[in-house]
């Protein structure tokens, strides 16, 4: 390698598998590995990881991908992880109190439930710009507390840190040094003040959180330590962190208002960059912090869907009527588009704009000539469908994508894109590098370390590979999702 390049390391700590990527100063991928870990799934809508299994398998793919590269020095590493799944460690020892309560897990359903009938929604929103739902970390962190023994003790002794994936993914690589997370992060906990960006002591009174357990919130360029030369082999200076979600929206090149991006990893998230305005949705869409440069918050006006890529492995690996992702595509090509049977995914409830915590999964309109292939095909309409659940409400919140640029595994299905497309009503880009979120990182890693001279510079490194423009009948279109949100009706609980 010669001694002129410079590069930068990303860890993608995401819902079912770690990857390391290391890129050139042109945001090329050098080296990469990736790697899966087991769900654990111990009660119905119970989702758990185990954080050593979380650990090993970062440790794995980062030093694959730098034995890979061959790269003599990193300039920085950047860290994005799944959001909001959430952990409390023993500071003294480092071990885990619990296993990873993870972002889908519908334990704490019940618990928002009741903070609801008392009263306490308007304030959660007003302050973090999420709801009470079982998806965000608080209640997470909540139910941890109360229910593993001498927790409650531990952490009021200052024993104890909460962290969400890359916080403890931080404290793991500094060998404990740094106990920090980034305000992107800090925004999905349900005990940040996306407003004042502190830590709200109002919210943590009412998740009954001892402040002593969480980490500082910083800039996501920033100085977040170096690696432990014990720990993976090398000292790297740890320069950017921020959510998967943002990471892509980074990654993705979205620093102008109104800029959108729609992930299709396990879930599908839709983020719009709103700004300086943290805009407050009439239509159960969040408001989060998109990214924090320089002290300096961006915000964005955020549609998340629970299933979309995971949909996918449940065709193949429970209903088994799919041996690879790869052959949806094929199948509705020869299916064509599916009028009459609807696979509603809720099998973590329904996120927005529903928020239905209790729906559960079905499939619909089946009849005697129904098969495998009907049932591919509506799922892959599904995603579709719920993107368009989101889209109309951004539209209705005032903030019209004229253009949305997508990313992650899904977005490889041509037939999907051109039916997402078809749905929107509005063009769908895919870019070079599908891989956003983990690009996402490097670019903040780079911000921090002097790589990259400034988000403009970024910018001029994004480039589109396709575009899929509408083509359908305005009537079809109508008529397909008028069918899809007679579907959803039909499973939700809190529908009027």
């Amino acid at each position: 390698m010669g001694a002129d390049k410079q590069f930068l390391m990303a860890i993608d700590q995401g819902t079912s598998s770690s990857r390391t990527v290391i890129f050139d100063q042109h945001a090329n991928v050098v080296a990469s590995a990736q790697q899966e870990f087991p769900q654990e799934y111990p009660q119905p809508g119970w989702v758990e990881h185990d954080p050593e299994a979380i650990w090993q398998s970062v440790l794995d793919v980062t030093q694959k991908a730098l034995a890979e590269s061959g790269a003599e020095q990193i300039a920085g590493l950047g860290i994005t992880n799944q959001r909001e799944t959430t952990l409390l460690w023993n500071r003294e020892t480092g071990e885990c109190l619990h296993h990873a309560i993870v972002w889908q897990d519908r334990r704490t359903a019940d618990y928002c439930q009741s903070l609801k009938e008392q009263g306490a929604e308007a304030s959660v929103i007003e302050k973090t710009g999420l709801r009470l739902d079982p998806y965000f970390s608080a209640t997470k962190v909540a139910w941890i507390l109360e229910h593993t023994p001498g927790a409650r003790q531990l952490a009021e002794q200052g024993k104890l840190a909460f962290g969400t994936i890359d916080c403890f993914l931080l404290w793991r690589l500094t060998g404990g040094r740094v106990h920090a997370t980034d305000a992107s992060n800090a925004s999905r906990t349900l005990l940040f003040n996306i407003h004042t960006q502190e830590w709200d002591q109002d919210l943590l009174q009412l998740f009954a959180v001892p402040e002593s357990l969480l980490p500082d919130v910083r800039d996501c360029a920033a100085d977040f330590g170096v690696t432990d030369e014990s720990v993976i082999g090398a000292a790297i200076p740890i320069c950017g962190m921020a959510g998967d979600q943002q990471a892509a929206l980074i990654g993705q090149a979205g620093f102008t208002t109104g800029t959108t991006k729609s992930t299709y990893g396990t879930g599908c998230f839709v983020i719009a960059n709103t700004g300086a305005k943290a805009l407050r949705s009439q239509n159960n869409l969040l408001t989060t912090v998109a990214y924090r440069l320089d002290g300096n918050v961006t915000y964005g006006l955020e549609g998340s869907i629970f299933v979309a890529g995971s949909a996918i492995q449940w065709l193949r690996d429970q209903l088994k009527v799919i041996k690879s992702a790869a052959e949806c595509e094929p199948i509705a090509e020869a299916t064509g588009v599916v009028e009459h049977v609807h696979v509603v995914p809720a099998f973590a409830g329904l996120g927005a704009p529903y928020w239905d915590p209790n729906a559960r999964a079905a499939i619909l309109g089946l009849s005697r000539d129904s098969g495998a292939e009907e049932i591919v095909t509506a799922t892959l309409q599904s995603v579709a469908y719920q993107t368009k659940d989101l889209v109309n409400a951004m539209s209705d919140d005032g903030v019209e994508p004229g253009i949305i640029r997508v990313d992650g595994g899904m977005v490889a299905n041509n037939w999907f894109l051109q039916f997402l497309a078809d749905m929107l009503n509005i063009p769908v880009e895919r870019p070079k590098n599908v891989e956003s979120t983990v690009l996402g990182a490097a670019y903040l890693a780079g911000l921090q370390s002097g790589v990259f001279s400034s988000i403009e510079q970024i910018a001029d490194l994004w480039s589109r590979e396709a575009v899929f423009a509408p083509k359908m009948d305005a009537s079809d279109r109508a008529g397909l999702y008028a069918g899809w949100q007679d579907a959803v009706q039909r499973v939700r609980t809190n529908s009027a």
